[in-house]
């Protein structure tokens, strides 16, 4: 009697701190958060700088779209930065991968072209990953392009390599590069390029995997992965089926 009543009490103990701890997290996770959307607000509201340079003006006229590559400035190889990779294919397939630009009023750098009867502006923030929303608001404010014609690509840890999905809108599904987009642009509606990066092996730690570099062989199927993520986003940017109207970015109110 006197063991079982033993084991109870260390299995009541075990729950609460268990209990404890799980409550720690997620205050933690809050706080991690609400600091990271405060951050962002600070970042939204700093004054611009000069006037923009001329490789940023856009005729008012005609159809606008922003394509984003999401990731960690300096981390441009790394799985979690598989977005930029994309973008830069998709530059180089439309023929002005040199015409980079650093833009300090929106917090990256750009390109300004045209394709068809559409001007299209790339965009790599150069902010952590976390706040590369604050970086999509400020084009999108600049260039005049509303939320539902911005295109996210990024990583997607739960589907494998070689696998790229499009997907209109939807909540960021614990993507906080999304988050940071969705927070900052008021409203969840912009189509997202997810471009699986597979989870790691048993025991192996995400962040590790995530903030690491593709293998020789993952390497391989990468170039098909690109490949295949420009065909897609060329043939998004080609649509010419007509909006619905909304808000300026910034000012949409969010998806339920």
């Amino acid at each position: 009697m006197g063991r079982k009543s033993s084991r109870v009490s260390v299995s009541s103990s075990f729950r609460r701190y268990l209990t404890y701890y799980f409550r720690k997290l997620l205050n933690f996770v809050a706080m991690r958060r609400l600091l990271t959307r405060l951050v962002s607000r600070v970042l939204l509201s700093a004054p611009w700088g000069p006037a923009a340079a001329i490789e940023t003006q856009i005729h008012t006229e005609g159809r606008r779209k922003l394509v984003v590559g999401l990731g960690n400035p300096g981390m441009e190889g790394t799985r979690h930065s598989v977005g930029m990779a994309v973008l830069a294919a998709l530059a180089a397939r439309l023929g002005v991968g040199d015409r980079w630009r650093g833009d300090k009023q929106v917090s990256g750098e750009v390109i300004v072209s045209e394709m068809q009867r559409t001007h299209v502006v790339l965009l790599r923030p150069r902010l952590l990953m976390n706040v590369n929303g604050v970086s999509v608001a400020k084009a999108a404010g600049k260039f005049g392009i509303k939320p539902e014609d911005i295109l996210l690509v990024h990583d997607e840890l739960d589907k494998p390599l070689g696998k790229v999905v499009l997907k209109h809108g939807g909540s960021a599904r614990g993507h906080n590069g999304v988050r940071s987009c969705v927070d900052c642009l008021q409203t969840d509606v912009m189509p997202r390029l997810r471009v699986g990066i597979g989870r790691p092996g048993p025991g192996a730690p995400v962040q590790a995997h995530v903030l690491g570099h593709f293998s020789s062989s993952e390497k391989k199927v990468l170039d098909s992965v690109l490949v295949q993520s420009v065909d897609l986003l060329l043939a998004q940017l080609s649509q010419e089926e007509p909006h619905p109207p909304s808000s300026p970015a910034g000012g949409a109110g969010k998806k339920t």
